[in-house]
């Protein structure tokens, strides 16, 4: 029997859950889904595994350390290969996706057109994990001759 799937969702490790959050829903506009129960740490209130949607696209962030257990700042050991990973995200126009995130971004660079044929917004997460919203360069109407 040949593998088959439906879909897939991404599992990111994460520093601090309610910061990411924030980025996810407040930002980018991602809903909750499901989530583990809400936990008392030292380090706040909230779940340490959140499923998010955005449309159709799903995403997982887990808390990278139990409570009590987060060092005061992100170790860079850690995070410095989170620029390795790139999540793309299909979209229909993405300079729209960058009017709509430019205020809320203020450092948000405009789309630019890749050489092979897509039009993509860069970015990164709170983690250094990187998301590119993309679409296909419409062709470009040539003049007849």
């Amino acid at each position: 029997m040949a593998v088959t799937a439906r879909g897939m969702t991404p599992l990111l490790h994460i520093y601090d859950m309610p910061q990411s959050l924030a980025f996810y829903r407040e930002v980018l506009g991602f809903a909750i889904v499901d989530a583990s129960a809400v936990v008392e740490t030292p380090e706040g209130r909230f779940s340490h595994w959140v499923w998010l949607a955005l449309g159709p696209a799903q995403l997982m962030l887990n808390t990278a350390y139990d409570g009590g257990q987060r060092p005061v700042a992100r170790v860079e050991a850690r995070q410095c290969w989170h620029g390795d990973t790139c999540l793309y995200f299909s979209t229909d126009d993405v300079d729209a996706v960058y009017e709509g995130l430019r205020s809320r971004l203020p450092d948000l660079q405009p789309p630019a057109d890749a050489q092979y044929g897509m039009r993509q917004l860069t970015l990164s997460d709170p983690d250094g994990y990187r998301l590119c919203f993309q679409a296909p360069i419409q062709e470009r109407a040539r003049p007849r001759i």
